[in-house]
């Protein structure tokens, strides 16, 4: 994933943030909004998360020599927990 593009979906997660923090100070939000806005950050977390990760895992992985195991094993135990 280039640069460029993390930047971008970075910028777009914290448009939708401050957005949701606007419309939380709201006295009059509707719910459902707020709620659909929550989703698509949680979505577009995921998809930058997953992008991320699946782009650049060998490069974390490479020239760690002995550190690859231990590295590894640290990865994986951050990916897979909740």
């Amino acid at each position: 994933m280039a640069k460029k593009n993390i930047e971008n979906r970075i910028n777009n997660i914290i448009g939708q943030l401050n957005a949701i923090k606007r419309m939380s100070n709201d006295e009059n939000v509707d719910c459902a909004k707020l709620i659909v806005q929550l989703k698509a950050v949680k979505a577009a977390t995921s998809s930058l998360y997953e992008n991320y990760l699946s782009t650049n895992l060998n490069t974390c992985l490479q020239g760690q020599g002995k550190k690859n195991k231990i590295l590894l094993n640290n990865l994986i135990k951050e990916i897979t927990k909740n």
